[in-house]
Order: structure tokens, then C-alpha cells, then sequence
């Protein structure tokens, strides 16, 4: 016994001096000096043959950008796309675009980003047989897209657009009235691209011989200003058309623009706008052009946004028709899952069962079959197989946390999981569908990517396995994220706890929530890192315990849990994470009096509700963006959930951390970018105003010229070092 008792003693002291050799965390490795880095796969481009794939490379010491050709089946490289150091005339390019035809590559370079999404850039078309290189235009242009045959490419420029004949060099303007501030043609304005998430806002006709385009007035649409400070004497001023919640919008309409058969001596350009009077489109969230060269597909939005229709308009006939209506007493959420099959039936995605599942429905509209069914839900729609009548997906029905890959006949029979490993699973498959590259990562697994078999989901071979992100995995301290449900007010939320080094359950540790919990948002989910975890673990290693709660309103468990936040953002939410820091408070290791929160955008509008409306619970917040009214926020995603100002002020006032400002007691670190373009910095000086007035204590920091993201530099360094002294001093 004596001797079992020393050998035990021995392996603890032993593990223990394991665990005390191996890295701690720091800033300087998140933020600085990409410890981390993992290995992906960068824009990954299936070839029509279905045997090969595309891949971007740069080659860091010499700077040369290529996309390369690579075997499915062997993993062999099998030739060279393009390399920019055999090529005259370009340097570098950014991205790569195939022609539909494989013939040619758009290459973009010299980009500049506008939003969120929105870029120009200056653009190339290289020919693979000639290997001739054709500049698009001499100017920056955006959304730059090949025709159906590859011959002509579309795009914008200063609000108008544009249509470059490869062959003849020659150009085709064919809107005119394109103003800033004023009119947008074929590009989406401000709100558009940040809600309904794209950029371009045209499409070709299968045929190639029309183009429609949706058509923004942005002439009544309230203009919103910053100050950009640079480096110059005097600051310069951004002016941009941003509906706030309750003011007007853009006036939206649909064009449908005619090339001419034959370019010689044409000189009048041919549009027509298409008619909808009679509908209530008060929004176009997406157009599409079917298999049939003549049937343009239209979604439209009442701005409630629980009324979505789906409309056909056929370009030879003039005749438009309303094929399929989704409403909610809530919201409808806009997907680019319509995908329309070769008899010009439609593949369509619908919560109206209570879970987001997908239907096929014929070319009239009429219902098909439910194609999958079940209490989980459908995240990704990869495509339809016509060879072997099969649709793939990603969806939750391994669980909500995690993401599995199904295969199932498109008449809801026969369905297979061919990639269900509890973490997070994505795939990517070859045009032909017979195989798919798999990405797969869990919390203690980096991104693993496998070459798969379509049929049975069995891999052939490893492609990157990112081993030297599992080495340093390896020889830094990391510790479990344990995954468990709470229940608080009637519902069983998902969460995560980090807990400190050695812990030690006899002790007391402080808590330090994180959170975003915007409606249909996860953050609790069984995947790989982000820059956060990171931080999450080196906060632990520091002796915190680390909890995210995701509560009602956020997604994956079904429209009832998702929706119940209607009208009311914030209450719902900030009750549940209120509710669990006090539960979490009750276990024996957890200081209830040592209990802080924080989070970003959104996740700051609930740091800063819970720190004022749980004062007794909450000991300090760290808000960051913040959006502390509603009623600063833009029309799209505001009204979606809350509707319009005018008719639900209780909604917007009753849940803003402006009207809580009184009951603050503990600790708040604000921090905003003066150059936000999305959550203005106007939120946090009007909260800085409260405060104030309130005579409330706190701290502000206010990062010149940056936006949402607050990065650039050392920003981020200085945020997260700035925010971790925080938590140490306070927490």
C-alpha cells in the first residue's frame, strides 16, 4: 500500500511538472505574433470536369501569387492556372474568378474596401490559351461578372453600369442617372449590403442577352456624417445615406437591360422597368435568373419583413406571378438557397414547420415534398445532385452544438450522414458532386481538411491537417471547454465553462461571462478557436472562470426559441444571462460577488443592460460597439425584430441601456471606433451623456478613425491589453 501510495504521489508530482512546463497564453501570441495561424484552404474552385480543383497559393518569400490545378482522386498537383512572375503586367492579384467556360480568369488587384462587404479594385481577364492579359477598365470598378459564355463582363462604376466586351476591348454603359447620395444602379446601398448581406445587385440571363438590375433612390433617405481626423491639419467628413430605424428608405425598383444582337452601329440602349404597383415590395432582397433565359426570379419584402414572395417575371411575355408566399408573425429570414433544377422546379428553405427545412417545389410554386424534417435545423444547402437525385446539407440534427453533413433523396427518402463527427463538419463539393472536401474542427481538434467520397461519405485521403497548429496545441497550456446546459426562466440553454488552472473546487474563482446573443446567433458551438478562445484561455490560465451562455432569442433550437425576442430585444435576453450568472454564483467554487460580463455590437448593448439592470449581481462590463438605443440603429435589422419606432416605442425604450443608467453600481469600461460606420459612435456618447447627467462613474476609450472591427496595426494588441487590465483590476 505504501508503495502504491508513493507511485501515485510520484505520477501527480510528475503530471503536475508536465503541465507546469508547457506555455502559457499571451497577448503578444494572439494578437502580435499569429502563434496560431491555421492552415486553410483559400479559394477553393471545383473545375466543371469534377476530377479537380483549384486552389490560390502565395509564396511568401518570393511573393509570387498562382492558382494551381490539384487531382481529387491523387492530391497531385496536375499544372499551373497562372503564376504572376510569367505573366507581363501584373505583379500580384488579390482573388481569381473562372469564366463559366474555364477559358479565363478575372484577377483582381489594387483593392479598396468600402463596407463590410464592398470593395473596388482594379480587374484583369487573363487568357489561359493565349496567355494574353486584358485590363477591364482603367478605373476601380466593383462586382465585376463574367457573362454565361464568358465573352462580356458586367460591372459598376460611380453608381452606374457597364459592360466590357473581352474580344473588342469595347465598353457598353448602359444606366446613366447613377449619382452619390443619390441614385445607386446594380450595386446595393448602405443598408442593403450590411442586412440583406451582398453587394451586387444585377444578374445575367442564362442566355447571356439580359441583364437585370435593381435600382436604389436613395434621394429621401436621411444622410449620416463622420469626422475622419487622418493625419492632415483639418478633418475630413464621410457623408452617407444610413436609414435609421423609422426613416425612410430607398425607393427600390427593377430593370431589365436588352444587349444589342450586334454591337455595330448600336447606339440607343435598351432597359425597361418592370411593374409592381400592385405588390408590396417595399424591399428586394434578391433577384435571380431561372434556367429559363426569359423567367427572372424576384423576392420581395413588406417592411415588416413577414411577408416574403417569391415572384416570376417572365421578360417575353411582360407577365409577372407570385409562385410562393413565407410568412411569420415574426420575421422571414432572406437565404440564397432558392436554387432552381433543370425542369425549372426550385429548391427552397422555409421555418414555417418550426424548424428551417428544405422543400422542392414545381415550377408553378406548388409543393412538391418537404424534403427534410425534424426538431433541428438545416444551416448550410450545398446543392442538388441531378445524376443521382440527391440533395446535400449541413444541419444540427447531430446536435445543436455541433454540425454534421447529410446526403438524402430529394423526395425526403433514403437520407445519410457522410460526415458526423461530434464538432463542426462543412463540406465543399466537386462540381459534379462525386466528391467533397471536408473541413472538419471540434474545440480540441484544429481545421482538419479530407478528400471524401460523395456516395458514402468514406475519406480518401488527408489534404491538411494543420499538425503544426496541434504541436503548438500541444506544448501550450489549453485547457477543456466544457460544454452543459442551464436552466433559467422555463428554458434549457446551451453553455460552455472554462475553468482556471489546477483548479480546485474547495476554492472560490471569479466569473467572467462572454456573450453576443443577437437573434439566431451561436456562440456556444463545438469548433476550433477563434481569436477570443484564445483569449478566453489565457484569461483562465489567469485564475477566471470563463462561461458563455447562448439565451433565448439566439438560433439553433427552433423558430419558437429564436423569435420569442420579437419587439422586445434585450428583455428576454438579458433576464436569461442575468438569471444564469446568479445560478452559476450558487455553486461552491464560483465568488458571486466577483461576477463580470462583456461583449461586442450587440454583445455590448447586453454588457452594458446586464452590468445597469442586474447591479446586484454584476460586479463590471466591458462593452465594446455597443449599440445602446435601437433607435440609432438602421432600418433593415432593427425593424426586423423590434418594427418601427412609431409602433413600438415601449419596445425600443423600455430595453435601452440608456434608460437604465441609474441603477449602475459596478465597473463599466466603454470603448467605441470614431469611424463606425455600422454602430455609430453617436450610441456611446449619448450612453457617456447619460452616465453623466446620472453622475455615474466609468471609463471611456474612443479609438480614432476605426470602425466596427476596431483593428489595424497594433489596435487590436492595445484593445485586448487594455480590457484584460481591466478585468484584473476590477474583476
Amino acid at each position: 500500500m505504501r508503495f502504491l501510495s508513493f507511485l501515485v504521489a510520484f505520477v501527480l508530482v510528475a503530471t503536475q511538472g508536465l503541465t507546469a512546463q508547457k506555455k502559457q497564453i499571451s497577448l503578444e501570441d494572439i494578437w502580435a505574433n499569429s502563434t496560431f495561424r491555421a492552415e486553410r484552404l483559400q479559394s477553393i474552385h471545383s473545375m466543371t470536369n469534377g476530377q479537380e480543383y483549384a486552389v490560390q497559393n502565395l509564396d511568401r518569400a518570393t511573393r509570387v501569387s498562382s492558382v494551381a490545378i490539384y487531382s481529387y482522386e491523387t492530391g497531385e498537383k496536375v499544372g499551373t492556372a497562372i503564376r504572376t512572375d510569367s505573366i507581363q503586367g501584373l505583379d500580384y492579384f488579390i482573388s481569381y474568378e473562372y469564366s463559366p467556360n474555364e477559358k479565363q480568369l478575372l484577377l483582381s488587384t489594387k483593392l479598396q474596401s468600402i463596407y463590410r462587404r464592398s470593395s473596388l479594385g482594379e480587374y484583369y481577364v487573363y487568357d489561359l490559351a493565349s496567355k494574353q492579359l486584358t485590363k477591364v477598365s482603367n478605373d476601380l470598378i466593383q462586382e465585376p461578372t463574367f457573362s454565361p459564355d464568358g465573352s462580356k463582363i458586367a460591372y459598376g462604376k460611380e453608381n452606374n453600369l457597364f459592360v466590357f466586351d473581352i474580344a473588342t476591348k469595347e465598353t457598353t454603359q448602359f444606366t446613366f442617372d447613377g449619382k452619390k447620395n443619390s441614385i445607386i444602379n446594380g450595386i446595393t446601398d448602405w443598408v442593403y449590403e450590411e442586412e440583406f448581406a451582398f453587394v451586387r445587385a444585377f444578374d445575367w440571363s442564362a442566355d447571356g442577352k439580359k441583364i437585370a438590375y435593381i435600382r436604389f433612390d436613395e434621394t429621401n433617405v436621411p444622410e449620416f456624417s463622420m469626422d475622419v481626423y487622418g493625419d492632415e491639419l483639418y478633418q475630413k467628413q464621410q457623408v452617407f445615406k444610413y436609414p435609421k430605424a423609422g426613416e425612410a428608405n430607398a425607393k427600390v425598383s427593377i430593370h431589365i437591360y436588352t444587349l444589342p444582337e450586334d454591337n455595330v452601329g448600336v447606339s440607343v440602349v435598351k432597359t425597361s422597368a418592370i411593374g409592381m404597383s400592385n405588390i408590396d415590395a417595399y424591399y428586394i432582397p434578391r433577384i435571380k435568373w431561372s434556367k429559363d433565359p426569359n423567367v427572372l426570379s424576384i423576392q420581395v419584402l413588406n417592411r415588416h419583413q413577414n411577408d416574403l414572395k417569391l415572384l416570376f417575371f417572365n421578360a417575353e411575355t411582360n407577365k409577372l406571378s407570385q409562385v410562393l408566399r413565407d410568412t411569420d408573425n415574426a420575421y422571414v429570414d432572406v437565404t440564397d438557397n432558392l436554387t432552381f433544377l433543370n425542369d425549372n422546379s426550385f429548391i427552397w428553405t422555409s421555418e414555417k414547420d418550426g424548424w428551417n427545412h428544405i422543400y422542392h417545389h414545381n415550377a408553378d410554386g406548388s409543393l412538391k415534398s418537404q424534403v427534410t424534417s425534424g426538431n433541428w435545423e438545416v444551416t448550410d444547402y450545398y446543392g442538388y445532385d441531378a445524376n443521382t437525385k440527391r440533395i446535400f446539407y449541413q444541419s444540427s440534427e447531430n446536435g445543436s452544438i455541433n454540425r454534421g453533413v447529410y446526403a438524402i433523396a430529394i423526395d425526403g427518402s433514403v437520407k445519410q450522414g457522410l460526415a458526423v463527427q461530434e464538432g463542426t463538419n462543412s463540406a465543399d463539393f466537386s462540381a459534379n458532386f462525386s466528391n467533397f472536401i471536408l473541413s472538419y474542427s471540434s474545440t480540441t481538434i484544429p481545421y482538419r481538411f479530407t478528400l471524401n467520397d460523395s456516395k458514402n461519405g468514406n475519406q480518401i485521403r488527408v489534404i491538411k491537417n494543420n499538425q503544426q497548429l496541434m504541436n503548438k496545441y500541444n506544448s501550450f497550456e489549453f485547457l477543456p471547454k466544457e460544454f452543459f446546459e442551464i436552466e433559467v426562466n422555463g428554458a434549457s440553454l446551451n453553455a460552455y465553462m472554462i475553468k482556471p488552472s489546477n483548479f480546485d473546487a474547495s476554492k472560490k474563482y471569479p466569473l467572467f461571462m462572454t456573450q453576443y446573443s443577437g437573434p439566431g446567433s451561436q456562440q456556444v458551438a463545438n469548433k476550433w478557436y477563434t481569436a477570443n478562445d484564445y483569449w478566453f484561455q489565457m484569461l483562465a490560465q489567469n485564475g477566471y472562470i470563463v462561461v458563455c451562455v447562448d439565451p433565448r432569442g439566439t438560433g439553433l433550437k427552433g423558430r419558437d426559441f429564436k423569435k420569442v425576442t420579437q419587439k422586445e430585444l434585450g428583455k428576454y435576453e438579458v433576464q436569461d444571462q442575468i438569471s444564469a450568472a446568479k445560478k452559476l454564483g450558487e455553486r461552491p467554487y464560483i465568488d458571486a460577488d466577483r461576477i463580470g460580463i462583456w461583449g461586442w455590437s450587440y454583445g455590448g448593448f447586453m454588457a452594458s443592460n446586464c452590468l445597469f439592470q442586474g447591479a446586484n449581481t454584476f460586479k463590471m462590463a466591458i462593452a465594446v460597439a455597443p449599440v445602446t438605443s435601437w433607435r440609432f440603429y438602421d432600418t433593415i435589422y432593427t425593424e426586423r425584430y423590434m418594427q418601427t419606432p412609431q409602433e413600438n416605442a415601449s419596445g425600443y425604450d423600455n430595453n435601452s441601456p440608456l434608460s437604465h443608467v441609474d441603477k449602475l453600481k459596478g465597473d463599466l469600461l466603454l470603448v467605441h471606433g470614431s469611424a463606425d460606420d455600422n454602430v455609430h459612435v453617436q450610441n456611446s456618447t449619448r450612453l457617456v451623456a447619460a452616465l453623466v447627467q446620472a453622475n455615474k462613474q466609468f471609463t471611456y476609450f474612443n479609438y480614432p478613425d476605426k470602425n466596427h472591427g476596431i483593428y489595424g496595426g497594433n489596435t487590436r494588441l492595445h484593445l485586448y491589453t487594455m480590457m484584460t487590465n481591466f478585468i484584473k483590476e476590477k474583476l
